[in-house]
């Protein structure tokens, strides 16, 4: 490395870890992939499988509810795919669940038990008409879930949820999707202040204070102290390209945002937090990424392929990378795949990143009081 280079990071590790305080690019945690979803009835898995089973497999694995998966499994980052429904029941009778009916065989849940999905909103799932069961069919259901477990457990380390917008329209489904423009994005900003009080969410303008970029202030004063965010929740935007080109347009520096972005560069005025999936492809990336102060999120596993192998290497890779957000969708076995899953050692909640590795870099589990210093 550089002379220069290594100056410049060790200059940085000087900014957010010598002064004794742990600060959130210093952590690792894990999140969960589709953090909502449900695997399809058995009906519905088959008919699925009729055009590959590759496509079975890669959407065949549940999830506990939110709160569940924050008590239980110690996850604090998830991910929620959201669709934009303006007036309501775009997803309430999916098109598997009639061609199923017609065949005499049982379709499975109704997705819309509780007639949530036949009202105007945001809504949570996978891919309409096909993979369309979800813990919280709404997004205003997922931020009231978030926002009670928070509340009853205030000293939890900040909760990183993704918000991936979806509008594509997919030949061979019926359903239309409403697209995101500017007004759709202002409508789901709205829903996450009617859910969460400013004062509950860590937001760009938090990081960015009085310096011109996000870059700059990551380098200039660091990111938040852990005890400063306990309680508190943060967004990013899952997406890149134009649902990403839209949101920044008009908010420089992601000026007046709720959600951080994935920049297309570290240099970029809005950098801060970065969508990095593939962590054996990208390791270095990675590493660099988090040794220059940036939060990263990869995936450890993807379409159940890990699991069925039971291969850890990926999510070795992933841990290994410095990466803060560690996403996987068996954080517990499967045990009818294998014993694969994706924990911190000891299972803990929140551990020093391995990344960064001051002297004086704390021990033991991070979600609870400040541990002692080694």
């Amino acid at each position: 490395m550089p002379i220069i280079r290594t100056m410049a990071i060790s200059a940085l590790l000087v900014v957010t870890a010598s002064a004794g305080e742990v600060r959130l690019n210093q952590i690792q945690v894990i999140g969960t992939h589709n953090s909502y979803h449900i695997a399809p009835g058995p009906e519905v898995m088959r008919l699925i499988a009729t055009g590959g089973q590759e496509r079975a497999n890669a959407i065949n694995y549940s999830h506990v509810s939110l709160s569940d998966q924050f008590s239980a499994q110690g996850i604090r980052q998830i991910e929620l795919d959201v669709f934009a429904d303006r007036k309501g029941g775009l997803f309430a009778d999916p098109a598997m669940r009639k061609i199923v009916r017609t065949l005499g065989k049982d379709p499975g849940p109704d997705p819309d038990q509780a007639g949530v999905l036949r009202k105007p909103g945001m809504k949570v799932l996978h891919l309409p008409d096909v993979d369309f069961l979800t813990t919280v069919p709404s997004f205003a259901a997922a931020l009231s879930e978030v926002r009670a477990w928070s509340e009853s457990n205030a000293r939890h380390v900040p909760i990183l949820i993704l918000v991936e917008l979806k509008d594509e329209i997919i030949p061979g489904i019926p359903t239309r999707p409403d697209p995101f423009d500017k007004g759709t994005i202002a409508s789901l900003e709205a829903e996450i202040l009617a859910s969460f009080p400013r004062s509950h969410l860590l937001v760009p303008d938090d990081v960015r204070g009085e310096f011109a970029t996000l870059p700059e202030a990551i380098k200039g004063r660091g990111w938040p102290t852990m005890d400063s965010l306990r309680g508190k929740v943060m967004f990013a935007l899952d997406n890149e390209g134009r649902h990403r080109d839209l949101y920044l347009d008009g908010h420089d520096a992601l000026r007046g945002r709720l959600m951080f972005a994935s920049a297309p560069g570290p240099e970029h005025p809005a950098a801060a937090w970065f969508k990095i999936n593939d962590p054996t492809r990208d390791f270095e990336r990675i590493r660099d990424l988090v040794r220059r102060g940036f939060l990263v999120r990869t995936r450890a596993d993807a379409d159940t392929v890990e699991a069925r192998k039971n291969d850890g290497s990926r999510r070795d890779r992933a841990l290994a990378s410095g990466a803060q957000y560690i996403s996987t969708d068996f954080p517990v076995a499967r045990r009818d795949f294998s014993s694969y899953r994706v924990r911190l050692p000891a299972d803990m909640v929140a551990r020093w990143n391995p990344v960064l590795n001051p002297d004086d870099a704390p021990t033991g589990d991070l979600e609870g009081p400040l541990p002692k210093k080694r």
